[in-house]
């Protein structure tokens, strides 16, 4: 039986499921449109998510705002979330026990949401979703079909700032999406965009 957002809220707060929950100053369950059809899924917190309490509130999550308005969406429409909730000391890659511990509070922010496209933010997301076999430098920009979503990867913005060679095929990606949600119809402004544009 699916849970309810209160008792998901909940059992994320008081997890204790790894060592990283004893280790943050709070929990960062994600934020934003809660029936939105697009989900955006990233690593774990950083120093500021974990003071804030909010997911991608720091530099890549500014940039991660630019991201999203270049493609006509603000963040409010879309749902945001991490793959581990807690923040790995010194902003370290979460473990794969941690990643492991952490994925039924990501399972079930899915069903509650039910999006009908995710994207992936950087290799974190892409090996707890799609599994060990999928490398991000391989899988960005490409769709993949499972279980009624359609799932796509990106570069994490946090890779973005470090080396902004990446940043063109991020850009590229962002497009497909976009384009993805207007043939779906998702976002009926965007689609109405989108014809203005050749008008």
């Amino acid at each position: 039986m699916r849970i309810s957002w209160p008792e998901l809220w909940e059992n994320i707060m008081q997890c204790q499921n790894c060592s990283l929950g004893s280790g943050c100053i709070q929990k960062v369950p994600g934020q934003g449109d809660v029936h939105a059809p697009l989900m955006l899924i990233g690593e774990g917190p950083g120093e500021q998510e974990d003071k804030q309490g909010l997911a991608f509130v720091g530099p890549a999550g500014q940039l991660l705002t630019k991201m999203l308005s270049a493609i006509d969406l603000p963040r409010d429409r879309v749902y945001i979330c991490n793959v581990v909730k807690c923040r790995p000391p010194r902003n370290r890659q979460p473990s794969p026990e941690e990643m492991q511990a952490c994925i039924g509070h990501l399972r079930a922010q899915v069903a509650l949401v039910k999006p009908r496209v995710i994207l992936l933010l950087g290799a974190t997301a892409v090996c707890a979703v799609l599994g060990n076999d999928y490398r991000i430098t391989r899988c960005h920009g490409q769709w993949i079909e499972r279980k009624g979503y359609s799932i796509i990867a990106t570069y994490h913005p946090s890779a973005l700032l470090r080396d902004e060679s990446k940043k063109r095929d991020a850009w590229d990606d962002l497009k497909k999406v976009r384009q993805r949600l207007c043939e779906l119809s998702l976002y009926p402004d965007l689609l109405e965009d989108k014809k203005n544009e050749h008008a």
